[in-house]
């Protein structure tokens, strides 16, 4: 008689290296330029895990894209964490913007391939949405809700104008 066996995985980890091996694959290639291939690779998985774990390309690049939206969001929040008025909410902002603890080369380089990518799938147009009402409730501790919002674009705004790589201090 043949016992019930649970077949187990050999990597219980191996769909979350999948995931972050995504996103280093999209700040190294670029978006547009991601295959399978190249993301088992930076993984180090056979080949075949891609699609045993995703049900496609633009499964993974969702799943991904969410994961670096909801740490992005927690950084933000952490970021704001000891401000307690809009005077401290207004010098936060200044120092998210010049600074370096949000706003990193990686973080910036996956914020950009994200935009370009979400522009044409609705399912990521929700994940960037969820990810700017998250930034707006933050800000909204201090500031009414259409200050938020606009406080939250021209962050992002300011991002943008430093996706260069130059040191936005010295600007």
């Amino acid at each position: 008689m043949k016992e019930n066996t649970v077949r187990r995985a050999n990597d219980p980890k191996r769909r979350e290296k999948i995931i972050q091996a995504t996103l280093e694959a999209v700040k190294t290639y670029g978006v547009h330029a991601v295959t399978h291939r190249k993301i088992a690779a930076i993984a180090q998985v056979p080949l075949g895990s891609m699609t045993y774990y995703f049900a496609g390309m633009d499964a993974l690049l969702s799943e991904a894209f969410t994961l670096f939206t909801e740490n992005m969001s927690r950084q933000y929040q952490d970021f704001f964490a000891q401000v307690m008025d809009a005077d401290g909410a207004c010098q936060a902002i200044t120092e998210m913007i010049y600074g370096s603890q949000v706003t990193t080369p990686d973080n910036m380089a996956l914020m950009y391939q994200l935009y370009a990518y979400a522009s044409g799938k609705p399912a990521l147009k929700v994940v960037m949405q969820n990810w700017m009402q998250r930034s707006q409730n933050t800000l909204a501790q201090w500031f009414d809700s259409q200050t938020a919002r606009a406080l939250d674009a021209f962050i992002g705004g300011n991002d943008a104008a430093f996706c260069d790589g130059s040191d936005a201090a010295g600007a």
